[in-house]
């Protein structure tokens, strides 16, 4: 029996490696502190699910086992991605959920994302799962326990409420991933010619990671472009919430890029509401949001905390650069990889070419996300201390609200703590290669000052 650890409570969700901090002791202590939040709540009921990772089944039925344990109703999905856990929290008799997946982590790993009476909890809310636990502060009772297949009630919902232009020919890469069991269905139904690559749902991941965040995982789908007659390629991560698309001439269109497109649309139903979006997103988001009768908000990194956000202030669309998308507008508000490659079909399936709409949307030279790793704790204690005595020559501005992203009038660099890792998360754009190269010294000359010992990752 494993010790349970305080490292796998994460500011997003827990997470933790099978075998090492993660076993099925923990998943059902973890179910029956949940569960004593949910009753605190006043609620039931809750959804779960799991992704198709190998130890899913045993850590699944470990998770109801506990939420029984704590007098509630557990509705077991079975084998889904992420978003129909999120979609049961809004049709079904129960407003919170657990998903048990590893996300884009390795094949080792697995963990929980949770929907606490209507809300994805985070932070706090979370080590508080932990403190339950070790303080015994845990309710009773014998909950009932029943499954649910919800598949064709979600298919149907996105069917029902999205009309491509045209049939088109498109490319899945679902990565062995979950998404793999409902992708390719999903998007015939919607008129299209699918060709899938790895959707058989394995959980060893023997292809490639499913991750579309990183742009080796996306090499086998731009090959599947330059070689079939297919318009458009998406993937999918490990568990379906977050969509990586590809065009035809094998140009990478990231989330801040297909944000745009998104936002254009959205604003049309919502002029002169906020569009969410991150800190790690292109500097042309902003104007872009303006020109077309939008407010730009920008807010932390976090699926949890933009979600947050978007409640808050009413959004109707929020974007994160890692790939998740919230469409409030014709739907839940919750991040949903599937949904949105179908809002992006709905909106290309108006052009001839939809590769050439989707390149011509702006973009500077900008850096892929570098890491800066550091030992456990460090990488808050670096942020603050350039939050605190950091200075930029010749910047326009500083934002400070996740890590320090300065704004030049060429270009930006970003520097923020990652919140599952320790590491420093970097990202640079810059009009010119010559700005980015200054840009980064910049960022090199305070990290150093602070940290001599650094080894900057460019």
């Amino acid at each position: 029996m494993l010790n349970l650890s305080k490292n796998i409570f994460k500011a997003y969700d827990i997470r933790g490696i099978v075998g090492q901090t993660l076993d099925a002791d923990i998943a059902r202590q973890i179910g029956h502190a949940f569960g004593s939040a949910v009753r605190a709540k006043g609620e039931q009921t809750v959804v779960i699910g799991r992704d198709g990772r190998l130890s899913g089944p045993e850590l699944s039925a470990a998770l109801a086992q506990g939420l029984q344990a704590a007098g509630v109703d557990v509705i077991d999905l079975g084998v889904v991605v992420t978003p129909m856990v999120y979609f049961g929290t809004e049709v079904l008799a129960a407003k919170s959920g657990v998903m048990v997946t590893g996300s884009h982590n390795p094949p080792d790993y697995n963990g929980f994302k949770m929907v606490l009476a209507g809300e994805a909890i985070y932070g706090d809310a979370i080590l508080a799962l932990y403190d339950a636990i070790q303080g015994n502060a845990l309710s009773h009772g014998a909950g009932a326990y029943s499954t649910h297949d919800i598949k064709a009630s979600y298919l149907q919902r996105i069917v029902g409420g999205i009309k491509l232009a045209r049939p088109m020919k498109i490319a899945i890469d679902c990565g062995n991933g979950v998404a793999g069991a409902f992708a390719g269905e999903l998007y015939r139904a919607l008129g299209c010619e699918v060709t899938e690559l790895f959707c058989e749902v394995d959980g060893t991941f023997p292809n490639h990671h499913p991750d579309p965040a990183h742009i080796e995982n996306l090499q086998d789908l731009i090959v599947c472009l330059q070689q079939n007659d297919v318009e458009i390629g998406l993937a999918f991560d490990g568990d379906g919430d977050r969509l990586g698309v590809v065009t035809k001439d094998g140009q990478v269109i990231y989330p801040d890029r297909q944000l745009m497109l998104f936002a254009q649309d959205v604003l049309t139903r919502h002029p002169g509401r906020e569009i969410l979006y991150d800190v790690k997103c292109t500097a042309h988001l902003a104007p872009w949001i303006k020109s077309h009768g939008g407010v730009p908000l920008m807010w932390k990194t976090g699926h949890s905390l933009v979600k947050a956000k978007m409640r808050e202030t009413g959004a109707p669309l929020g974007g994160e650069m890692s790939g998740h998308i919230f469409f409030k507008d014709r739907w839940y508000g919750f991040d949903d990889g599937l949904y949105a490659g179908a809002r992006l079909l709905e909106l290309l399936s108006r052009h001839a070419d939809p590769s050439a709409i989707l390149n011509a949307l702006p973009q500077s030279i900008s850096t892929p996300e570098l890491q800066l790793k550091l030992a456990e704790g460090e990488n808050f204690a670096l942020i603050d201390q350039l939050q605190r005595e950091a200075s930029f020559a010749g910047a326009d501005q500083i934002i400070k609200i996740d890590g320090l992203r300065v704004e030049y009038p060429d270009g930006f660099g970003l520097a923020r703590s990652s919140n599952t890792t320790p590491v420093v998360v970097m990202r640079f754009e810059a009009d010119s290669q010559q700005a980015l190269d200054r840009i980064q010294a910049e960022f090199k000359r305070v990290i150093v000052a602070a940290k001599p010992d650094a080894s900057l990752p460019y």
